[in-house]
């Protein structure tokens, strides 16, 4: 397994750098392919629209679709050569394989927006691939297009929330934690199990909000967030942004998340946990006891 690429202070540490220059660029494309996704949700939200199911029974709609395809197309403009991963449409490459590839979830909590409740997201990744240690995280972007809040983590810098710096708040035992997960009906087996002796143990545990909740996380307002069953493009977003806010994420072991995206690679479930300071996300990791 890789070394841990963060920092005490909570930023990237990484073997290759860019420039500030590239960065700025990259940033600046982001920005603009999260403005173009937010035009469309907002045109659809709570109008009447046509709801869809997907394969795996979950819910899609046109504005999940048409603003994944805006994305594709901002960045494809702007960046030939990178590789992008859309939640509807999946792998988009010239090639088999791209140093740099964009991973995008358009609505990150479509029931949520369906139902006309405004704390869904649009998740934006950029991975660079820096083998043999794999991809890691550029930049991850955590949009609410309604309510017109950013937040923003990126590599080597704090995370923001509309340009203004965020971090994580202090909590040093379960007893006092704030804990959200996206909803306990979709844990199942040992998981569920798992999940119910950290919910237990916590203060008040919350549900709802989907990504929502991971940026209530950065910004200082919750303790800790626990799920099951996340697909990459539902979380390479959320780990810039936690973690240049001061905070932890990871698996339920305790190890970095990783994924490495290639039209050769599934999209895979992952448990995650994170948590605003790492004693809480010790002490979560010890009572999910996940083998």
């Amino acid at each position: 397994m890789a070394s841990d690429p963060l920092l005490s202070n909570g930023v990237y540490a990484f073997p290759t750098v860019l420039s500030e220059k590239e960065l700025n660029r990259f940033v600046d494309v982001a920005n603009k392919v999260a403005d173009a996704a937010g035009e469309i949700i907002r045109k659809y939200f709570r109008n009447k629209f046509e709801v869809l199911d997907k394969e795996d029974s979950s819910p899609v709609t046109i504005a999940d679709q048409s603003a994944e395809e805006t994305m594709v197309s901002i960045i494809s403009e702007n960046f030939p050569s990178h590789a992008i991963y859309g939640e509807e449409k999946g792998w988009k490459c010239r090639e088999k394989s791209a140093e740099y590839v964009w991973v995008l979830d358009p609505i990150d909590g479509t029931k949520s927006f369906i139902t006309g409740k405004p704390l869904f997201g649009t998740l934006i990744a950029l991975l660079q691939n820096d083998r043999p240690v794999s991809f890691y995280q550029i930049l991850g972007i955590i949009d609410q297009p309604v309510l017109r809040e950013r937040w923003i983590g990126i590599r080597g810098k704090g995370t923001t929330l509309n340009g203004q710096q965020v971090s994580t708040r202090t909590c040093d035992t379960l007893s006092q934690a704030y804990m959200y997960t996206t909803s306990p009906h979709l844990f199942s087996g040992d998981a569920e199990e798992a999940f119910s002796r950290v919910r237990s143990k916590v203060k008040i545990p919350l549900y709802g909000c989907d990504c929502y909740a991971y940026a209530l996380l950065a910004s200082g307002f919750v303790d800790l967030v626990v799920e099951s069953g996340l697909k990459p493009y539902d979380f390479l977003a959320l780990v810039p942004v936690i973690e240049g806010a001061g905070g932890v994420i990871t698996d339920w072991k305790g190890n970095q998340l990783r994924w490495e995206a290639s039209p050769f690679s599934p999209a895979r479930s992952f448990n995650i946990v994170a948590a605003g300071d790492k004693q809480i996300h010790r002490q979560t990791l010890d009572s999910l006891q996940w083998k």
